[in-house]
C-alpha cells in the first residue's frame, strides 16, 4: 500500500504577487528548500511539487492563501 504524499500547489486564480511587497512572492521567500521560483517581480511563482517536503512554510506565508498542501 502506497502512502499519499503531500505537496504544495499554487491556486493561480488566488495568486496576486503584486499584492506582496515589491511584487516579490512572500511564499517563495519563505520556502526553506527554494522550490517556488518567481522569474521576475509581479509574476506568479512556479512550484516544483515533486521535491516539496510539505513543511507548510509557503502556505503560512502567502497573504492571499493561494498555496495549499494537497495529497497526491
Amino acid at each position: 500500500m502506497q502512502m499519499a504524499r503531500k505537496m504544495a500547489l499554487v491556486d493561480y486564480d488566488r495568486c496576486h504577487p503584486e499584492a506582496c511587497e515589491g511584487g516579490v512572492c512572500l511564499a517563495e521567500r519563505a520556502c526553506p528548500s527554494g522550490l517556488l521560483r518567481q522569474e521576475a517581480p509581479h509574476e506568479i511563482p512556479m512550484p516544483e511539487p515533486s521535491f516539496c517536503r510539505a513543511c507548510g512554510e509557503c502556505v503560512r506565508a502567502c497573504p492571499q492563501q493561494a498555496i495549499r498542501l494537497y495529497s497526491s
